[in-house]
């Protein structure tokens, strides 16, 4: 799908190294270093499935590609449900413009036949957490804007005014695009008498792979790397050095006391998936776990991945358990 990560270079002994996770990332005091997924693939209409991808402007400082599934004689005008996703990379790496993920939703746009807006936020450290939350956010009122804006509106993109059903809008991500997917369902209940509130568009649900949580009480998954867990830890609070509370701060930790509630979230539908060797596994269990004890009133769906590490379905799209986890993705969007 893409080449590996490249080797990158010894680290310079006049910087001051602030965080490093090789073969992606080098993070000193005065500058960032990023050795994969900042390569730029453009939009096209792909030949092998027929999707159609499309790149718009949000604002100065989001962006995002649409994709378009290929419809049949006479299905020009179908509706079709709406996911709006965004992309992992623990908040420093990663673009809804590079070849990885464009080829994933190529495919995973003709599966699943719905309209993808793959988002395109600002990256940590250079802007740090929660930059990345306003942003989505930003995207995700942009999106729903087209359920209220009048049909003669210039400001309609055509894809979402002619093929959106906002009766079936979803939140997805992977890793901390799970994060992100969860917060801003969070913030939509929040806004229910705000910028959310208007016209047609409800959020049906929220879509979490491989969810990037962290804690400080011990699960069983820590064990699986724990220099794994020490890296993650140790990159949210580079991320997002305004975080006085570290891996029990509410954004990366929603189960923490103190959290807002996940009674409120504000959708019907979570769908849960997990890998099984993922240092990650246990959260998102806990996080399905704690969601179905919490008295929110909607369905709660897990799903777990065999033998398999964390977003193992970007490096081995064809595997039997990444062809699985998309088929178990696209039926949730398509009940």
């Amino acid at each position: 799908m893409a080449a590996a990560p490249v080797t990158p270079p010894p680290a310079s002994a006049d910087d001051e190294l602030v965080y490093e996770s090789l073969p992606c990332i080098r993070v000193y005091k005065n500058r960032v270093e990023r050795y994969f997924g900042s390569e730029f693939v453009p939009a096209s209409t792909d030949a092998a499935t027929g999707v159609t991808s499309r790149d718009v402007v949000i604002s100065p400082n989001v962006s995002a590609r649409l994709y378009l599934p290929r419809l049949g004689d006479g299905n020009g005008d179908a509706k079709l449900p709406i996911l709006v996703y965004y992309h992992g990379g623990g908040f420093c790496i990663g673009s809804a413009f590079n070849p990885i993920f464009h080829a994933y939703f190529n495919a995973f746009t003709s599966l699943a036949t719905a309209l993808v807006v793959s988002v395109e936020y600002r990256l940590a450290p250079e802007h740090p957490v929660p930059a990345a939350y306003a942003d989505s956010w930003d995207a995700l009122a942009w999106v729903v804007s087209h359920s209220h804006l009048a049909s003669s509106s210039a400001a309609r993109d055509p894809w979402i005014a002619g093929h959106a059903d906002f009766s079936r809008l979803y939140l997805g991500g992977e890793s901390a695009g799970a994060n992100i997917a969860h917060h801003m369902a969070m913030r939509a209940a929040a806004a229910a008498e705000g910028e959310l509130a208007h016209g047609r568009a409800r959020i049906r649900g929220l879509v979490m792979v491989h969810p990037y949580f962290l804690g400080t009480d011990r699960v069983p998954s820590d064990d699986l790397s724990a220099e794994t867990r020490e890296s993650l830890a140790s990159l949210w609070r580079v991320m997002c050095p305004s975080s006085t509370a570290g891996d029990d701060d509410p954004l990366i930790n929603p189960l923490v006391d103190g959290a807002p509630a996940l009674a409120s979230l504000a959708c019907a539908r979570v769908l849960v998936c997990v890998a099984e060797g993922d240092v990650l596994r246990d959260r998102g269990r806990a996080y399905y776990d704690r969601l179905r004890a919490s008295g929110w009133p909607g369905e709660a769906e897990f799903w777990q991945a065999p033998d398999r590490g964390h977003t193992f379905h970007f490096m081995d799209p064809c595997c039997d358990e990444a062809v699985a986890q998309d088929k178990v993705i696209s039926d949730f969007l398509n009940r």
